[in-house]
């Protein structure tokens, strides 16, 4: 295929609220390549999961405004009907959203919801819509699918909540799958799994991921890009081994800098925390550096 499977172009998203319009995301840009695994890291509130709910169209209201372009396979999304992006959604772009322990119904069991989502997208009698799911479940590496599959989310643990929500986002097998913090509420063993998993789909199946995420370290493992964001604006981008081990913004140096380092000792400096857009927030007299290739670094941030 010619071309970025998803592109997306000066996207904006602006919410109207009682003390004024929230800028949420402020004309990002940057595609995805098809098997490519794409990072965006960045502080909490700095546009990361609007950003992956607008290409879905999960935005909308009467409140928000979005502008500019997401493009999936040149087809615009952000001008779709609720029908043809219900056809795109789920089928050819999934997203695993961040709290597996609220993202099940939990009256229902697992694999009938897996079930539904699937005869939402597949013309298939139920039979085969359940031997679907209990096949996305045993993908992700769930002992014993069919057992489990008749099962209520309270009956799963955290990290089996984490696969099963993996297992439905691929039943449909998308092109691409949009990871929200899929390891945050985790331990650090089931992370590890998680994050395995994701490298092997991505490796085995070509899957093309968005992985949104705080932790660095799973950027470092993962990642073949990485974009970081501050006040809904992408400040830096470029490959990850560049973007970590030579970052050129100042925030994306105090992010790295923010990192616990074990063998240092207590922590003496706090990571600037500023309601502000303005350069300063990184100190006076910051100037932009000549970016390297493939990088795009931003001389302000408003």
């Amino acid at each position: 295929m010619a071309g970025p499977l998803l592109e997306i172009e000066d996207l904006k998203v602006d919410f109207g609220t009682d003390e004024g319009t929230v800028h949420a995301v402020d004309g990002v840009s940057f595609a995805l390549e098809a098997g490519e695994v794409l990072s965006i890291v960045g502080e909490s509130g700095c546009g990361k999961s609007v950003t992956a709910m607008t290409i879905l169209g999960l935005t909308r209201g009467i409140n928000a405004r979005i502008g500019g372009s997401v493009k999936y396979q040149g087809k615009e999304l952000t001008t779709a009907s609720s029908e043809e992006l219900q056809a795109i959604r789920g089928d050819r772009i999934a997203m695993v959203f961040q709290d597996p322990m609220s993202s099940f119904n939990p009256v229902h069991k697992i694999g009938d919801q897996i079930v539904e989502a699937i005869l939402a997208h597949r013309d298939m009698n139920k039979s085969e819509a359940q031997r679907k799911a209990v096949e996305a479940l045993g993908s992700v590496g769930i002992p014993d699918p069919e057992t489990r599959a008749k099962h209520y989310p309270f009956e799963y643990s955290g990290g089996m909540r984490q696969r099963a929500m993996i297992a439905m986002a691929l039943a449909l097998e998308p092109a691409v799958l949009i990871a929200d913090e899929p390891s945050t509420a985790l331990d650090v063993t089931i992370q590890a799994q998680i994050i395995e998993l994701l490298r092997d789909l991505n490796q085995e199946h070509g899957l093309s991921v968005i992985l949104i995420t705080h932790d660095l370290g799973v950027v470092a493992e993962i990642a073949d890009r990485v974009l970081v964001m501050y006040a809904g604006q992408i400040v830096e981008q470029g490959a990850t081994d560049d973007v970590l081990q030579t970052p050129l913004h100042p925030y994306t140096r105090l992010l790295l800098s923010a990192v616990p380092d074990p063998e240092a000792g207590l922590r003496q400096e706090r990571l600037p925390s500023r309601a502000t857009r303005d350069l300063g927030a990184f100190g006076p007299g910051t100037q932009l550096v000549e970016p390297r290739p493939c990088h795009y670094v931003r001389e302000s941030i408003t």
